[in-house]
């Protein structure tokens, strides 16, 4: 029983040397202080670890990514015919698709600083598959000539040796420009002590949460050390496993002390708290993404997650798109590549009916560009900008601004009219000179302020609304000296 504790001991701490272990296969991985071998693959034992990796890798894996080429006048168009585009987008290579790919290239990022991928290529010189390389087969070889080489081993042991334009190596941070540093072996000591809190903890609670159970008080002395031996471990075999609970019973004089947990013994538990923030910002991932919530509120979860996509992945993405362009890409093919965060940045419900209103009516957005972003299909006649009514361009402004001055300066001219609209044109202005003139001749008086009105109701000149007002007042004085004189004479006027 004691062999077997020993041996499952060593199973759970990764050391497992035996034949049938994976000590043997595994890469060598540097030992830190706390006594435990820290590798990327021991290190997805802890779950903080795991989390962030997978967030890493999936988020990566579901960016949607899109080949532009430039156009004159400063805008993109989206390119689907060109080579490299279903290599990324359907089928990289023969096992895998895309999402799977780039999720496995990411992990190999995020827990080894490098991805490796073989370019195959077919008689013609063009590349049909990128087929993935585990890191830990990888080694990188320099020449005499400045170039290096990468040698590659198989499962099998076999090694193969791959120019350097046959690999499209993906490098995270890197000390030299060749290889990149692995997350994991530059943070061993925090992971190491992580791991070590994670194993006492499961030796903490499988002790039914006692550190050593107690101690049993023995008034005499055993014959020999086996003696003692065999007695720990018959009483081992009857208070563990399946006998956990059961009475113990003890004989010559022996009495149990139980030994109680500590706040030392229970403080393991705030290091296992801290090492979770530990971890999540040696992949700066944001402590809520892993369940961590002791310090998320309402109001600031959201700007962590913009921060997350601004801070965290826009890196990733903008090394992954500066290496397709100059590992896969030639000059002469004139295209950038890009990954779309459009998704990640969406919203919600209300911020986003905003966003589009605003792009709408300032006339930035169509109105089909945001049924396409909702994934509603478009519409016909929604394909023009709005512009507002109230506002112009400063040139269309000053432009407005002449043409408003000449036609101040500049009188309008009637246009010509047909006879019948002249006839009745000539009527109203008629009919308004009479009840003008009926006007005169009963006040007898004209004044400035009549000239004025006349002038306005006749749109003509003041000095000619004068000349006839006059005209008009000198004939009804003329009439009215003739019917005075009739009726002197006795005449009925």
């Amino acid at each position: 029983m004691g062999f077997l504790s020993f041996f499952e001991r060593f199973r759970a701490s990764g050391d497992d040397r035996s034949a049938w272990g994976d000590f043997w296969f595994e890469p060598v991985a540097a030992r830190s202080v706390s006594g435990l071998r820290v590798s990327p693959d021991a290190s997805l034992r802890l779950s903080a670890v795991y989390a962030c990796v997978r967030i890493l890798s999936e988020t990566m894996a579901s960016l949607p990514i899109v080949l532009y080429r430039k156009r004159p006048d400063g805008g993109k168009d989206r390119v689907t015919d060109h080579w490299l585009h279903p290599l990324l987008c359907r089928r990289p290579n023969r096992h895998q698709n895309p999402f799977e790919w780039r999720e496995m290239l990411q992990g190999h990022l995020a827990l080894r600083g490098n991805a490796y991928n073989q370019i195959i290529t077919n008689p013609r010189g063009e590349v049909i598959e990128l087929v993935p390389i585990h890191p830990d087969r990888v080694r990188i070889e320099l020449l005499r000539s400045g170039e290096y080489r990468y040698r590659v081993s198989d499962r099998f042991g076999e090694e193969t040796i791959l120019p350097r334009g046959d690999v499209w190596h993906l490098r995270g941070l890197s000390s030299d420009g060749l290889v990149g540093m692995s997350p994991i072996e530059l943070a061993r000591e925090s992971l190491g002590m992580a791991l070590s809190a994670q194993e006492y903890g499961a030796r903490f609670f499988a002790n039914d949460a006692k550190p050593t159970g107690g101690w049993i008080e023995f008034p005499g002395s055993f014959k020999d050390a086996e003696a003692k031996k065999i007695f720990r471990e018959s009483y081992q075999s009857a208070q563990s496993g399946a006998n956990r609970g059961k009475v113990l019973v003890l004989e010559n004089g022996m009495k149990f002390h139980e030994v109680g947990v500590t706040n030392k013994d229970a403080q393991f538990l705030e290091l296992r708290k801290f090492q979770i923030t530990d971890i999540a910002r040696l992949f700066r991932v944001p402590p809520h993404m892993i369940a961590d919530l002791d310090r998320a509120t309402f109001s600031n979860i959201e700007q962590q997650s913009l921060e997350f996509v601004m801070h965290t992945m826009t890196p990733w993405a903008e090394r992954w798109e500066a290496s397709i362009g100059s590992e896969l890409l030639l000059e002469s093919d004139d295209l950038e590549v890009e990954f779309d965060f459009a998704n990640l940045m969406r919203g919600d419900a209300a911020s986003r009916s905003a966003y589009y209103q605003s792009g709408i009516q300032n006339g930035w957005l169509t109105r089909n560009e945001a049924r396409v972003a909702e994934n509603l299909n478009p519409l016909d006649g929604l394909d023009e900008p709005l512009r507002p009514l109230n506002m112009v361009e400063e040139g269309d402004a000053e432009e407005a601004g002449s043409d408003e001055e000449s036609l101040n300066m500049t009188p309008d001219l009637p246009e010509p009219m047909d006879d019948q609209a002249s006839t009745r044109f000539h009527a109203v202005i008629a009919c308004a000179a009479e009840r003008w003139a009926r006007r005169i001749s009963r006040s007898g008086v004209i004044d400035e302020k009549d000239i004025a009105l006349i002038a306005e109701a006749f749109a003509v000149p003041i000095s000619s609304a004068e000349r006839w007002a006059g005209e008009q007042h000198g004939q009804q004085l003329a009439e009215a000296d003739l019917r005075n004189s009739l009726t002197h004479l006795g005449m009925n006027p």
